[in-house]
């Protein structure tokens, strides 16, 4: 280990140091008291680790090649960092209303975070698996914070038993493809898995390993924990998941496909492809007959997912910018949606009922037009900047040659479009009774205004993340 090696990982060693140090100054304080402070600091440091790893440059490879810090770990680490801190100041107000503002929620969302960096900047299965595992290790408590609920004791369960199921699937590609190649080494495996000369149970341990991610990812058909844990998770913790954690698990996805198994894209894009397929068509028709909004989220995310993977499966530097552009845009959608989610009250009483959202554009027409505006960018409807994400990942697809994957893709579109549209019917035009209350806290009202703003102005120039995203690209794909 060299002062070198130790630079490669500062951001993480000193979120790591703040998160023991947090951890412990809330043992021998008065805990609770401090948990909203502690929120507003947590989220202070995670923009500025957001802008210590944005301004820092291409480091390279470290720990013997274990962790690999470019453009492409530097753009997706940028994005978990930011959307971590911003749904971390989203909650406060709705945890504490709720009772659950308790010391260790940001310590958890911080050690999760810790693991999403390693996971996207890792370059060797062991090191990568180390940070998925502590991920989600913090992700399954942070699901049943609410202990006397039972929907959210059931969604930490199901995570843990599914999650386990999906590490022991990842686990054990892994194993195959040491046995097979002799090293865990991105180098090494790439080095072995040429065109032409893959052994067969290298392509069974690959096989597994994508089964395994595709389980992160919330990929059809691996997707069936993902509605019970959005649903009975507390809805601040849901936002955390529909965010950082998918661009965390596209990017380990995309890190093994390209770092490792680059040499052989024929081999692994068809089941790409096919996972790309079934998410866009299985999120798109199960969402149509949900009423709970929370659940409906859940459903859109295995879709979008979907032209997430579509971008993937087309194998090239265009596809892995597309997938970049695609996964910072559907971030900005969620959080602005949740951000109204967050504040959906009936009676003075939380609900996650669609139908309650009757006639909100006769008592807030501003907040109804900000959330017409993500509907409409989540159904990728033009001129909004959801269009043209998914624009970039059917253009990547039909480039690679995949053209029936984008006609497919097109088609799972107008069918998703349905329940986004059915939200805005009944904002304008549903029935009066039982309306949402539609009161919302200032962070979360500009949370909300702020992000449709972004799906409007940011057709203009996507505010450079194009290029930021072809950089991270072309570092992956070379």
């Amino acid at each position: 280990m060299t002062a070198t090696d130790l630079e490669l990982i500062l951001p993480e060693i000193l979120l790591a140091v703040y998160a023991m140090v947090a951890l412990i100054g809330a043992v021998y304080t008065t805990k609770d008291a401090l948990a909203r402070p502690l929120v507003w600091v947590t989220a202070a440091v995670l923009v500025l680790m957001a802008a210590l790893v944005g301004l820092s440059d291409d480091l390279g490879a470290g720990f013997s090649g274990m962790i690999v810090k470019d453009s492409f770990a530097r753009f997706a680490q940028v994005t978990i960092l930011l959307s971590a801190a911003i749904v971390l100041v989203l909650s406060a107000d709705y945890m504490e209303r709720a009772g659950l503002m308790k010391f260790e929620y940001p310590i958890l969302i911080t050690l999760s975070v810790i693991g999403m960096m390693v996971m996207v900047s890792s370059g060797n299965l062991l090191t990568l698996y180390m940070g998925l595992e502590l991920q989600s290790l913090s992700l399954y408590v942070a699901a049943s914070m609410r202990r006397d609920h039972v929907k959210s004791t059931e969604a930490g369960l199901k995570y843990f038993v599914l999650g386990a199921l999906s590490s022991g699937l990842l686990l054990y590609g892994i194993s195959l493809t040491y046995g097979y190649t002799g090293t865990t080494d991105f180098a090494g495996v790439i080095a072995a898995a040429t065109d032409g000369d893959i052994p067969l149970g290298l392509l069974f341990g690959l096989v597994f390993m994508i089964s395994g991610m595709a389980f992160k990812v919330s990929a059809a058909p691996f997707h069936m924990w993902t509605p019970d844990v959005y649903e009975g998770s507390p809805t601040p913790v849901t936002t955390f998941f529909a965010t950082a954690p998918k661009v965390a698990a596209m990017g380990m996805f995309a890190r093994v496909v390209h770092d490792a198994f680059g040499g052989v894209v024929g081999d692994w894009q068809q089941i790409v492809a096919l996972l790309a397929v079934l998410s866009m068509f299985v999120g798109a028709i199960a969402a149509i007959g949900q009423r709970d909004i929370k659940r409906l989220m859940a459903y859109s995310s295995i879709a979008h997912m979907g032209y997430a993977l579509m971008g993937l499966a087309a194998g090239t530097a265009g596809g892995v910018q597309a997938m970049l552009l695609y996964m910072a845009i559907y971030v900005v959608m969620n959080i602005g949606t949740f951000a109204f989610i967050l504040c959906m009250t009936r009676d003075g009483m939380e609900t996650t009922d669609i139908r309650s959202l009757n006639q909100l554009s006769d008592k807030h027409p501003g907040k109804a037009l900000a959330l017409l505006v993500l509907m409409f960018s989540l159904a990728g409807i033009p001129p909004m900047l959801g269009f043209f994400a998914k624009l970039a990942v059917l253009q990547a697809a039909v480039e690679a040659g995949l053209v029936w994957l984008a006609v497919l893709g097109v088609i799972a579109s107008v069918i998703g479009a349905f329940y986004y549209l059915r939200i805005v019917f009944y904002m304008y035009f549903g029935k009066t009774e039982s309306p949402v209350d539609g009161d919302m806290p200032l962070v979360q009202m500009v949370a909300l205004v702020a992000s449709a703003a972004i799906m409007l102005v940011g057709i203009i120039n996507m505010f450079g993340l194009e290029g930021a995203a072809l950089a991270a690209a072309t570092t992956l794909v070379n």
